[in-house]
């Protein structure tokens, strides 16, 4: 007899992973700021800081604000209009009733591919993009399951909390590359220390490894937030049916991506667009057939 999981637990269980992951890019970050610390010095360290929080925040300011545009722009997207696409916009009004959201705004993307998207700093600003393959291809149960796995990317803020993620991982990156360029023109007094030369070499150490350590802890961040938004899903349409049989015709789905889908974009889906074959540690998202496995548990 296969035992039954609830979805509360599932969500549960990731969301506390998922802050658990972020800790540890925190951890990771204190870590490598001491080890400068104490190879360049504290007002050193404290100028890098500074310059890597403006550069990182910066840069990511604009995408968070106008997440929900740039997506809708590199999908090449279209509003949804009302009298074509009603069963969608059904589908939509209906997951937002069950959530207790408002209504975000339905995109259409040109593309023979099931899939959709959900993007959008909050809950008054979101955006539901689905594909025309999704609506020729899923029945209205399962364009619900996928509406609802939609809106619960909306509900947990995930677009928030992974660009929190980005920050810290952003300033990570920046703070490595600085350390790299500029510690060998540090005029060193203390060329015998051991001390130094141990804390040296941790810092080259972190400095090649933090940024692809804490890139892994994000992209398992992004896995884990998909399993949530999978019981999440549950949660808003009381059944895991609709959307396990929507994930089912995804993987069987041998529609390939057109040219307006972006990389950059990617990872906002329901399912990987590109489509790789094997799942790692390299993945944004959980391999399709665990999903599927954990819904039929729930």
């Amino acid at each position: 007899m296969v035992e039954r999981i609830s979805f509360y637990d599932q969500i549960g269980r990731n969301k506390r992973n998922s802050v658990f992951l972020l800790i540890a890019i925190v951890l990771v970050l204190m870590v490598f700021g001491y080890v400068i610390g104490m190879i360049m010095g504290p007002d050193y360290f404290l100028i890098v800081m500074i310059a890597s929080i403006i550069i990182s925040l910066a840069y990511i300011w604009f995408g968070y604000y106008y997440s929900d545009k740039i997506a809708i722009a590199s999908a090449n997207a279209r509003p949804a209009d009302h009298t074509r696409y009603r069963q969608l916009h059904n589908s939509v009004e209906s997951m937002a009733l069950a959530s207790g959201l408002p209504k975000p705004r339905v995109y259409i993307m040109q593309n023979e591919q099931i899939n959709a998207f959900a993007t959008g700093r909050d809950p008054k600003n979101a955006v539901i993009c689905v594909t025309t393959g999704a609506l020729e291809k899923l029945n209205k149960q399962e364009l619900e399951g996928v509406i609802a796995h939609e809106m619960a990317h909306i509900a947990n803020y995930d677009i928030r909390f992974l660009t929190i993620v980005t920050v810290l991982v952003g300033m990570i990156a920046i703070l490595s590359e600085i350390f790299l360029r500029s510690f060998w023109f540090k005029s060193d007094n203390n060329g015998d220390n051991k001390a130094q030369l141990i804390f040296m070499i941790i810092g080259i150490a972190l400095a090649i490894l933090a940024p692809l350590v804490t890139s892994l802890v994000q992209l398992a961040i992004s896995r884990k937030r998909e399993y949530t938004a999978d019981a999440t899903g549950v949660k808003f349409t009381r059944t895991p049916s609709g959307l396990a049989s929507a994930l089912k015709k995804i993987k069987d789905d041998h529609a390939m991506p057109n040219h307006k889908v972006s990389k950059a974009v990617a990872p906002l889906f329901i399912s990987d667009p590109f489509k790789k074959k094997i799942q790692n540690i390299f993945s944004t998202h959980p391999p399709i057939d665990e999903r599927i496995k954990l819904l039929e548990r729930m």
